[in-house]
């Protein structure tokens, strides 16, 4: 038997790349639009994007950055947990908070990107991501680990 904790890694792996599509789709034709050939960029860098394309394009390439960086503790966290038995229960609910966070932020960033709501988007995920840490040091730093 699996742990339970495995599923909202697999959704959160699913919606980055949902979201890799949505920036494919969004901005390709705004770079063909802006004049930008790819075949002549050399030595660029995502943030150059930023003055040449619409930032509603923009919105989702940075959505997408931000699901490659704090994303990537979450997936280290789960797999200790699942590791040491105890990711069902309140864990996989609270893996399950994480991950439905931060399909919000996505959106949320994606279209409207209002900071006040995003920031609080972020912020209570971050908290279900603590709250996984110290549940994780529980279990690998207990006395009855093996």
């Amino acid at each position: 038997m699996h742990s339970e904790i495995l599923k909202p890694v697999v959704v959160l792996i699913a919606w980055t790349l949902v979201m890799l599509i949505w920036m494919m789709a969004t901005r390709l034709p705004a770079m063909k639009a802006s004049g930008i050939d790819l075949g002549k960029l050399v030595g660029s860098k995502p943030s150059d994007a930023d003055q040449g394309l619409p930032r509603e394009v923009q919105w989702k390439a940075h959505n997408y950055n931000h699901l490659m960086e704090q994303p990537t503790l979450f997936y280290a966290v789960c797999m200790v947990i699942a590791l040491t038995g105890t990711g069902n229960g309140v864990n996989a609910w609270i893996a399950w908070a994480y991950v439905g966070l931060r399909i919000a932020h996505s959106v949320w960033q994606a279209t409207v990107n209002k900071v006040s709501l995003r920031f609080v988007l972020f912020f209570a995920s971050s908290l279900a991501l603590v709250a996984l840490t110290l549940h994780a040091a529980m279990a690998v730093f207990s006395s009855h680990a093996g």
